[in-house]
């Protein structure tokens, strides 16, 4: 509002106006990440039995276009945890004998240590963070015969590596008896996912990140093989059994009391997608992330991930020396009520993360991309 009072020539100044101009401050972390005023509107719809018609309606009205986004005839399912719950439940139901966890960040690094908590034998596969995993390494890796499951981080959140899952899928073919686990949270509706096509074993995803929606609800598809190993299995627990959500999700329920006020706007933000056009969605994240990238080298800046392997929903920046990280981020979130995210792990200080997934569009990451001019101005 305060721009369409001002004369037109002063309108290229309003980036070096340290004031915020919102009432919170918005996120460009990479998630959880800004979630619209409809889609909490969404939420507000008032609450119904979850054992009840209305609900089952709901889940049935849902389960196409879930199908849709993750390219499957499968069922796609509702979990009221984070991703963590399955990739944690993944493990419970689908090792037998040894996982091969590949790791090549903070959170596939965090897979091999819930995998040895869960009581299971497991392996790292471990690259230098920054760089992906090829399809070369699992399949060496694959070929001892030792293990029985892999599981990939598709979007290494930490770092900005996309790794190559089209290339690792294709080796479901030569190992068909390694149930293959990803986790696509930062990618997902990002860029496009066909489960079917890749014929992988679990496809899981949150709802915090690209999907801009609070935290608390994860979503997954399971391959038939999948549910044939989870029956081999005796120890897999109760709340993630692949079983249990099948059998309940056939009747469209869940198997334990659901967050119905996220899946009300989980169904908004279906029907946004699909309204937008998924082949849009995934231009339109491309284009952001270009603008992003555009920015990091305009300023001297370098990529923390590696050329042709960076996700199209978050920016990974490796800091230059000399470069206060975390004046800049608390001097960004002061002048302008923005948040970038000031680096994760062992690499918090040397690089820094900036988001573009979501409901963003151009005009709020021009907007953004001012404010970070003018922070480093004001350095």
């Amino acid at each position: 509002m305060l721009e369409a009072l001002m004369p037109v020539a002063l309108t290229p100044f309003l980036s070096t106006i340290p004031t915020p101009m919102r009432d919170h401050v918005k996120l460009f972390i990479p998630g959880p990440v800004e979630v619209s005023a409809d889609t909490y509107a969404a939420m507000s719809q008032p609450m119904i039995g979850h054992r009840s018609k209305d609900f089952t309606n709901l889940y049935a009205d849902i389960q196409p276009k879930l199908q849709t986004l993750f390219g499957t005839t499968q069922r796609v399912y509702i979990s009221t945890s984070s991703a963590w719950g399955l990739m944690e439940g993944s493990i419970r139901n689908l090792v037998n004998k040894k996982v091969l966890n590949c790791c090549c960040g903070a959170f596939s690094d965090k897979w091999y240590d819930v995998s040895l908590r869960c009581g299971k034998q497991a392996e790292e596969l471990k690259v230098e963070w920054g760089q992906p995993i090829t399809a070369a390494l699992v399949e060496a890796k694959l070929a001892t015969g030792e293990f029985d499951a892999v599981t990939l981080v598709h979007s290494e959140t930490s770092t900005g590596v996309l790794n190559p899952i089209e290339e690792i899928a294709k080796l479901k073919t030569k190992f068909p008896d390694v149930m293959f686990i990803v986790d696509t949270v930062s990618s997902f509706t990002t860029v496009p996912m066909n489960f079917d096509a890749l014929g992988i074993d679990i496809l899981l995803t949150g709802s915090q990140k690209a999907f801009a929606m609070p935290p608390g609800m994860g979503l997954f598809a399971a391959s038939a093989a999948a549910y044939a190993r989870a029956a081999t299995v005796k120890d897999r627990g109760y709340y993630f059994d692949l079983l249990e959500f099948q059998a309940n999700g056939e009747k469209d329920m869940t198997p334990s009391t659901p967050c119905i006020a996220l899946i009300y706007g989980l169904q908004h933000q279906l029907n946004k997608m699909i309204e937008e056009g998924l082949d849009n969605r995934y231009a339109r994240h491309a284009k952001l992330n270009g603008m992003v990238h555009a920015w990091v080298k305009t300023h001297g800046f370098e990529f923390f991930s590696a050329e042709g392997y960076r996700t199209k929903g978050l920016t990974c920046v490796k800091n230059k020396d000399g470069f206060d990280v975390g004046a800049f981020v608390s001097l960004l979130k002061k002048r302008h009520n923005l948040a970038i995210d000031g680096g994760y792990g062992k690499i918090k200080g040397k690089t820094f993360r900036i988001s573009n997934m979501g409901d963003e569009s151009e005009a709020s990451i021009t907007e953004l991309i001012a404010a970070l001019d003018d922070t480093i101005g004001a350095l």
